[in-house]
């Protein structure tokens, strides 16, 4: 049972709330960070929200890469706090002297953290970030603090709207309420449940070409071509940037594929007017059936890698996903908690991120699972669970634990 006094649950449920991790880049969220890194004129800036065991970057600018480690992001120590932090020299502040981002790449000297505050929870930061050492006056924080409050309206819209305004697709929120509803369907009465991701085909270049006017009007046309390709049950709604979900409910993953490729066909066919000519793009996508003792983010994340073949294989293509056997565990609840893992008798510990858990078994994500030995504990604050483990299985930053 969790306690409300837990910082980290709290955080870890509102995040979930949000649904804002890993999501795409946004323009609104990207403005910002462009903003701050203009405004205060300083070589990075990022929008970042901390989860149980990294800081991820919804919004960068002068940085690369999407998440770091959380141990050493001063974001850490920023969400701890009730106010701003400020740190004019890293080098001279004993809790940042020794830090890896102070002493190797990006080389942090100068740092400064407003916190993104909802509900009375901080859940990440805006930052302004400089290379050398400098001063930042009151009103230099007041501004900062504007700009993640202006971050946290956007985040508290983003909650409230149920359809994408520029492409009339659900939102991300409504496609995943949506996802939900229909799989514990399926999952109640037996029936078959596919679900597609679709992902249009260097709609960077577009952008950058001829301009983000433009670029909305091919992401519009694009939906408008998919949608005339589904059948009335399906739904189709905006994950972030260029990236589109699909529910097909009563469909088997044979038939779901027959559909998507429809809809890749009918984008790729599609000239769309703009006003520096007519544009052709084409789109990826993947398509995954719901398997049992799968939840709907299960089948999702087999959707997106599918979807990330389709792009290693050359683009324009539908691959679909097919597991690789049946679960033969039981089933585990979705979770989201912060969690420890320890080993060496306790004196190695690294943080987590708990995405599914069971009487026997636990699914978590790690930074890297690097230097990971096969057997360790695990805790879990906010259930007050310390529990021997052994490792099962690794992919990518993911490791199925079952308790011995």
């Amino acid at each position: 049972m969790q306690t409300t006094q837990d910082p980290d649950s709290r955080r870890l449920d509102v995040l979930a709330e949000l649904d804002i991790l890993d999501t795409p880049r946004e323009i609104a969220f990207d403005r910002l960070t462009s903003l701050c890194r203009k405004i205060f004129r300083v070589p990075m800036s990022t929008l970042t929200f901390i989860d149980g065991h990294r800081q991820f970057f919804k919004a960068s600018d002068g940085l690369e890469g999407r998440e770091t480690d959380r141990r050493p992001a001063p974001c850490n120590v920023t969400i701890t706090q009730s106010e701003p932090l400020v740190v004019p020299d890293m080098l001279l502040d004993p809790r940042f002297v020794d830090n890896p981002f102070v002493r190797g790449a990006p080389f942090v000297r100068f740092y400064a953290g407003a916190q993104l505050k909802i509900g009375g929870t901080n859940v990440g930061s805006l930052c302004a970030i400089d290379t050398q050492p400098r001063d930042f006056d009151a009103e230099a924080i007041s501004m900062l603090v504007d700009l993640a409050a202006i971050a946290v309206d956007e985040l508290k819209l983003r909650t409230l709207s149920l359809q994408d305004s520029l492409t009339g697709t659900a939102s991300r929120r409504a496609f995943r309420t949506e996802g939900e509803r229909l799989t514990s369907l399926a999952r109640r009465h037996a029936h078959n449940l596919a679900c597609a991701v679709l992902d249009v085909d260097h709609f960077k270049s577009v952008n950058d070409r001829y301009g983000h006017a433009v670029g909305d009007i091919v992401l519009a046309a694009v939906t408008d071509a998919a949608r005339k390709s589904l059948r009335a049950s399906d739904v189709i709604g905006r994950l972030g940037g260029e990236e589109f979900g699909i529910l097909l409910p009563h469909t088997r993953l044979d038939q779901a594929m027959g559909v998507i490729e429809k809809v890749r066909a009918a984008v790729a066919a599609t000239r769309i007017e703009t006003p520096v000519g007519p544009i052709g793009v084409t789109c990826s996508l993947g398509g995954a059936a719901l398997s049992p003792g799968q939840h709907f983010d299960d089948m999702l994340r087999n959707a997106d890698l599918a979807m990330y073949a389709a792009k290693q294989a050359g683009r324009n293509q539908a691959i679909a996903w097919v597991d690789p056997a049946p679960p033969l565990a039981p089933t585990a609840r979705r979770v989201f908690k912060a969690g420890k893992i320890s080993f060496n008798s306790g004196h190695s510990t690294i943080d987590c991120t708990v995405r599914g858990l069971s009487r026997e078994t636990a699914t978590i994500e790690v930074f890297s699972t690097a230097d990971i030995p096969d057997h360790f504990k695990l805790a879990i604050a906010a259930d007050a669970l310390s529990r021997a483990c052994r490792v099962t299985s690794k992919n990518d930053n993911r490791i199925e634990l079952a308790f011995v």
